[in-house]
């Protein structure tokens, strides 16, 4: 038992200097006399209408003077341009473009993303999501820690405010996956490839070493992009900054059950690179780390034993730093036992799926 103890201890450690260690965009300000560069904030769209307005009147706030908006319509078989047009409203930063028809090969998104960069003329691009929302001064914070850390690339995790009960379950583990297992200091000063972590949200890239590293082209057919994108920096000696930016940027990124669902099992094992072994030795794991120490804490309560006790105690301690880090509001580290459970169906759903080669579907495309 006491080495049982030892690894919470060891784990919230590790989780409190990952915290600290961890770059913060609010902790940064570009300096009245720096120059402005262009930014070219880069927005792919497939059937995004719920999400028009909300996007479109965030970049609308923005405070950084010498931006561009480039909008891909993938194709949109919704309301989605209509929703652009009406929302746009003859804004001359912003620019909507077609998308091509999908190449054999490429993954949709990253086939949206290569269109956009081409037709971006910043100095830097920001790739975000159609369901981002930026915070006023975000492009200002973002390019000043880029500054101050050398980044040729920072990404980070949004803040993610969560809707339905599944959402609320596994959404918020991203935040958990970083901040408990990935060296964060390690993964901001070596240029390890493995060492990283990213999320396609928010990347903004310095367009040189974008062009450096081969862009877009050359993850086209990745389903976790982000992260091969990342990797691929790190292999061209490029910098990469992970960056806790929920201060200013949030996601909304599922509407409802079916679609988180459908969301993770498409990424899950493939960002676990397609491996059973993983999959098996995570689910182990999880289970020994985040549902075993409940049935001992209540055995403890009855038997006196603190040991039993203060494992379950010290894990919801840890999910609530890491949920006050990154502005997750609420009590939902308190679920932390049913969110491994059922981030362990997940991964096992998402495996099974890829072993009968059933592939993944997402906004109306088909990917093994």
């Amino acid at each position: 038992m006491i080495y049982y103890m030892l690894l919470f201890i060891f784990m919230l450690l590790l989780t409190i200097v990952n915290i600290q260690a961890m770059p913060r965009l609010n902790r940064y300000k570009l300096g009245s006399k720096i120059p402005q560069p262009l930014i070219s904030i880069l927005i792919p769209m497939r059937n995004e209408e719920r999400n028009v307005k909300r996007i479109i009147s965030s970049v609308k706030g923005l405070t950084y003077s010498n931006l561009e908006c480039v909008i891909l319509d993938d194709q949109s078989t919704d309301e989605t341009r209509t929703q652009l047009l009406k929302e746009i409203h003859g804004d001359s930063r912003f620019t909507i473009i077609e998308g091509k028809e999908l190449k054999e090969g490429w993954v949709g998104k990253v086939h949206a993303c290569h269109q956009l960069s081409q037709a971006a003329s910043g100095d830097y691009l920001l790739f975000i999501d159609a369901d981002v929302q930026l915070k006023e001064r975000t492009l200002e914070h973002t390019l000043a820690t880029a500054q101050a850390t050398k980044a040729a690339l920072l990404t980070g995790f949004p803040r993610f405010p969560v809707k339905t009960w599944l959402e609320a379950l596994v959404v918020p583990l991203q935040h958990v996956i970083v901040f408990s297992y990935l060296p964060v200091v390690v993964a901001n000063r070596n240029k390890m490839s493995k060492a990283s972590a990213a999320h396609g949200a928010f990347m903004f890239i310095k367009k040189e070493a974008y062009e450096i590293a081969g862009g877009h082209e050359a993850v086209k057919s990745s389903l976790v992009e982000d992260v091969h994108l990342a990797q691929l920096f790190k292999k061209k000696k490029q910098r990469v900054i992970l960056a806790n930016i929920t201060s200013h940027v949030s996601c909304y990124m599922y509407e409802t059950t079916e679609e988180v669902w459908k969301g993770f099992a498409k990424n899950i094992f493939v960002g676990l690179g397609r491996s059973a072994k993983a999959v098996w030795v995570l689910s182990v794991f999880f289970t020994c780390y985040y549902v075993l120490p409940l049935p001992f804490f209540i055995a403890g309560i009855f038997t006196g034993n603190i040991l039993w006790i203060l494992p379950f105690c010290i894990m919801l301690f840890q999910r609530f730093l890491i949920d006050r880090s990154a502005q997750q509001k609420g009590l939902l580290f308190l679920t932390m036992p049913a969110s491994a459970i059922v981030l362990m169906l997940l991964m096992n759903h998402s495996m099974k799926r890829e072993r009968k080669k059933q592939g993944y579907e997402w906004k109306g495309r088909h990917y093994q």
